[in-house]
């Protein structure tokens, strides 16, 4: 049982075995909805023919899943108490991302109505936790109200933004994202938190084993629509090239130690925290672009508009994204990488060309393809680790 109430103190920077909480974990699970709706907005656009169209919407509504989750991930790491009070303040937040997730329909069709009042709900519960960190917490009291008024003069923001026709133009969206991405720099500079290197690693890798969680659930949704139409040799071909394509890549992101990057550069950590987003992001649209992939087999009203090179692009374009920015966010972390550039290199040229020449190939064979080049580049970076 947790205790009834505890001081709200700065966890411990070189604490042992620091581990994510269950009740961290059942928060991510509250994400899985929220994901789980815009990958499957996004590959019904994208079947649609109008995939380009649904990349706005689609970022949009993942920063605001993205942030959430960031935000609460970070004040834990630093001030987890696990008492009533925080698992209560947790349970806010936790409501909140629930009616995030109710309203991604309408955000795909340009109302962020619903959205913003789950984000709403989820700030009032974050903004009570860094007020309570102020009173407990003397020595980071300044860090923690800037926190506090910052994420609150946003928020003011977001919900006046809804008075605006159609919520305002989407500048106007980008400039609330950017005050939002503002607020942790401005409010560190009185002092760092004391987040934990190795825990915030961790929590990062857990949500990433949800993104992809969610790729394997949209392929496995679309899978059991094909197959009540009938199994046929390409449809085992794609789940099975799809899911060596979802292995592969999860090999690769935890063969970078990310945990003892940050507690070198500790200064570096912004730079590999946000540009998570593009990580994310990008496991996301894989799992919308993997269900597309199984939907084209359909024919007849079953048939989708998109074709062979957009079915291809759609599943290649976020693995390149993957490869490139995996390198990019722990170059400046570690002395070298595991993945070496130039393998990286090579391996999203030829992945681009799987999905350029997928019109001649067909689907199928254009997402073994793309399996088969993630399985050289870990089997070549296994090779070299082994030798060195």
């Amino acid at each position: 049982m947790s205790p009834l109430r505890t001081r709200m103190a700065a966890r411990d920077l070189a604490e042992q075995h620091r581990a994510s909480s269950p009740l961290e974990l059942l928060f991510d699970l509250t994400f899985v909805a929220a994901v789980s709706q815009i990958v499957g907005r996004l590959a019904h656009a994208t079947e649609q023919g109008h995939g380009v169209a649904a990349i706005g919407p689609f970022l949009m509504v993942f920063f605001a899943i993205w942030w959430a989750w960031m935000n609460f991930t970070w004040f834990a790491s630093a001030y987890d108490t696990d008492d009533v009070p925080y698992r209560v303040m947790t349970l806010l937040q936790m409501a909140g991302v629930l009616v995030l997730a109710a309203g991604v329909p309408t955000a795909f069709e340009g109302d962020f109505t619903v959205v913003t009042i789950g984000y709403l709900v989820m700030r009032v519960g974050l903004v009570s936790l860094w007020l309570r960190a102020a009173v407990a917490h003397p020595e980071g009291r300044a860090t923690a109200l800037r926190y506090a008024i910052g994420i609150s003069l946003v928020q003011v923001l977001w919900v006046s933004k809804l008075a605006l026709p159609g919520g305002g133009p989407v500048w106007l969206f980008v400039g609330c994202a950017v005050l939002d991405l503002a607020v942790p720099p401005i409010a560190e500079r009185t002092g760092s938190t004391s987040w934990h290197p190795h825990h915030i690693a961790e929590r990062y890798g857990l949500f990433t084993i949800i993104l992809l969680g969610e790729s394997v659930l949209a392929a496995t949704n679309a899978v059991q629509g094909a197959v009540a139409h009938g199994l046929s040799v390409g449809l085992v071909v794609i789940a099975i090239a799809g899911l060596v394509i979802l292995f592969a890549l999860w090999w690769i992101y935890f063969s970078e130690p990310a945990g003892d990057g940050l507690e070198e550069r500790r200064e570096r950590s912004f730079f590999w925290g946000y540009g998570h987003y593009v990580i994310f992001a990008a496991l996301a649209a894989l799992g919308a672009g993997l269900e597309v992939a199984v939907a084209s087999l359909g024919e007849g009203e079953h048939h989708i508009a998109a074709g062979a090179q957009v079915v291809v692009a759609s599943v290649a374009i976020p693995v390149v994204i993957m490869l490139v920015l995996l390198w990019v966010l722990h170059a400046p972390l570690v002395s070298r990488t595991v993945v070496r550039p130039a393998a990286i290199g090579v391996a999203v040229v030829l992945v681009l060309l799987a999905a350029f020449f997928a019109p001649i190939i067909g689907v199928a064979a254009g997402l073994s393809a793309i399996a088969a080049v993630l399985v050289l580049l870990l089997g070549t970076t296994l090779a070299r680790e082994s030798r060195s």
